[in-house]
């Protein structure tokens, strides 16, 4: 018998995964849930506001730390619930995980979370890591959820962060290097994230006033500076594309450079920026944050690598291909907002 290709899953791979038990969830999946190589996972109506992120720990599930005087309160998700700038909670997800011994999952934000400035990550029973769940692991799924920098509106079902399924070891084919475009044709080289806004619905698709949330940052002399603490919107110079039988992440250009961050959410599904599913000349989008001092940002300056993985087989429909929020994207804000 041949050996099952390595790779990232595609979605008819989540969708048999699904039938067999593999992906577990109270409920069916929704349309769109599935992704060409991912699948968005949806919050649960429990959340837990923490005094501080955690790891269980080899041998301890979730449900065994939230006794360590670590939860504050509870709270419901049923009639919405605003989870608040600054602070730290953890939700329970509706899916869970019963995989075979060669499949790992991998978990990031989704591009719209990211673009919120909402820092999320996924853990399970027996977490050493974030994001990472072991070959053949069996349990419930949580998501750390922190808002930055605009309190956001929740209810169960909302999508904030997506699960990848791999075989095999992660096998890097190739990677290139993004730069920034603060130049963007003599438009804004980017979006300030304004303090104290408005809440965030994230069921409100198109439903917020972006100038109420936002303030164009343009560059002067081809450079703009980061400030402490402050979230940016950005666009990389480079057009990106991801083809239908790769899956492709975004990593950081090199981690000795610590005064900013340029990415929360990584994950580019197959299709992404080609041609054929209407994504010629799509950006990828930073989310930037300036971290410890001021840090000035030249037009051109590498600031993020894309790593390109293979699939382990082909994806019905490519991304964009029935549509998307952000294929053929410039400098663009998350689905929220107007445009």
């Amino acid at each position: 018998m041949s050996a099952k290709p390595s790779g990232v899953l595609p979605d008819q791979a989540l969708e048999a995964a699904f039938e067999a038990g593999w992906i577990r969830a109270g409920r069916a999946l929704e349309p769109g849930q599935i992704q060409p190589a991912s699948l968005d996972l949806r919050l649960g109506r429990k959340v837990w506001r923490l005094r501080a992120s955690f790891l269980p720990g080899p041998g301890r599930t979730v449900a065994d730390r939230l006794g360590d005087n670590i939860v504050m309160h509870a709270l419901d998700l049923d009639d919405g619930a605003v989870l608040e700038t600054g602070c730290v909670y953890l939700a329970e997800l509706e899916e869970s995980l019963e995989l075979p011994a060669d499949l790992t999952a991998a978990a990031n934000p989704k591009s719209s979370t990211g673009r919120l400035d909402v820092f999320t990550r996924v853990i399970g029973d027996g977490s050493t890591a974030f994001d990472q769940l072991p070959a053949g692991y069996k349990g419930p799924l949580y998501v750390e959820i922190s808002p930055r920098t605009f309190s956001v509106l929740a209810r169960p079902g909302d999508r904030l962060t997506q699960l990848r399924l791999r075989r095999g070891e992660h096998a890097p084919l190739r990677s290139i290097t993004l730069s920034v475009d603060v130049l963007n044709g003599g438009g804004p080289a980017g979006w300030r994230a304004r303090r104290h806004s408005p809440l965030v619905d994230l069921s409100g698709v198109g439903a917020h006033e972006a100038a109420r949330f936002w303030e164009p940052l343009y560059a002067e002399d081809g450079r703009i500076v980061l400030d402490p603490g402050e979230f940016y919107i950005l666009a990389s110079r480079e057009a990106v594309s991801v083809p239908v039988d790769e899956a492709a992440e975004m990593a950081p250009v090199a981690l000795e450079i610590g005064e900013f961050r340029a990415h929360y959410a990584g994950f580019f599904d197959p299709g992404f920026g080609v041609a054929e599913a209407g994504g010629a000349g799509s950006r990828a989008v930073l989310e930037v944050r300036g971290r410890d001092v001021p840090f000035i940002l030249d037009h051109g300056q590498a600031v993020a690598r894309l790593v390109y993985e293979p699939m382990a087989g082909g994806v019905r429909q490519p991304y964009g291909a029935a549509g998307s929020n952000y294929q053929a994207q410039g400098l663009k804000l998350s689905k929220h907002f107007k445009s």
